[in-house]
Order: C-alpha cells, then structure tokens, then sequence
C-alpha cells in the first residue's frame, strides 16, 4: 500500500461530526492527499462556505494521522470548485439512508427549480416511499431540509444537494 493510500485509508476512519455515520471520505471532502519527502498535504473543501464543522474535521484529521505516526502534516482548505453533493460516494448515500437522512438526489434530478415536475419527490429512508413533503428548507443542520411521509408519518431530514 502507498503512503497516499493508507493517508486516505485512516481519513475514512475519520468521521463528520454533524452526520456521524460518514468519513470525510465518504462525504467527499477530502479532495486530494499529495505526498512530498516526509510530508502529507491533505487538500479539503467544506460543504458549503463557514460550514462550522471544519474547524472540528481540520483537528481530527491531524490527531488522526498523528496517531498514525504523520506528523509533519499541512492542510490546505480548496474553495473552488465548490464542493457538491455529487462527490458522495455511493457508500456514503447508503450509510445515510441507513442513519434514517434522505440521502441528495442528482443535482440534474431536484436542484433545479424547473426541473422540479409533480410526482417526483424525496423518498423516505423509512419506508421507501415517495409520498412525502417538505415541512421545513433547513432541517437540523443547514445543509439538511426537514421531511415528511406522508404514509408512515415519520419526520426525515433530507441532505440537501448542493
């Protein structure tokens, strides 16, 4: 295994502190790891810009790897491109629906008003129906909105895509 790759290995142990059921790997934030001699530049973007849990990710991340034997350790915030719901992996998606949150659409699907026709609706993570609506834009952390199905009656939060 290369450094790169088991830098990225213990930064999916490291875990989003508002959804803690993803890595920041999971969640695509890590953007790229570059090695260089004896040193590590971890590259990262927040969700979205003064996302307050960077600050938190930014010391996991050192005292993670520190505990891997990195120390000599530089992390560089990427502001752009911004980052998007589409660097998701897959894993992550299914982890959240697991957790009980909507995991986010496609952005082509539901980020655009427009493209917003009736009949297309979040599905609930409970019941797997589609017969829901939104109560709220923000839900309990501003990058969710609040839900609810209509069949089983069960408030969700939905990742919102960006």
């Amino acid at each position: 295994m290369s450094v790169k790759e088991e830098i990225l290995e213990i930064l999916n142990g490291v875990n989003d502190p508002e959804v803690p059921v993803l890595s920041i790997i999971d969640l695509g934030i890590v953007r790229d790891v570059k090695i260089n001699n004896d040193a590590a530049e971890i590259m990262i973007t927040p969700t979205y810009s003064g996302c307050p849990a960077m600050e938190v990710i930014k010391k996991n991340i050192q005292r993670s790897l520190a505990e891997h034997g990195y120390k000599n350790l530089k992390l560089t915030t990427v502001l752009s491109p911004a980052w998007t719901t589409d660097w998701m992996t897959e894993k992550g998606k299914e982890k959240l629906k697991a957790f009980g949150i909507a995991p986010p659409m496609p952005k082509q699907h539901i980020c655009k008003p427009e493209l917003f026709h009736e009949g297309e609706a979040i599905q609930c993570p409970l019941c797997n129906s589609y017969n829901t609506k939104m109560i709220s834009r923000f839900g309990s952390t501003p990058c969710k909105a609040l839900y609810q199905c209509n069949d089983c009656l069960e408030p969700f939060d939905y990742f919102k895509c960006h």
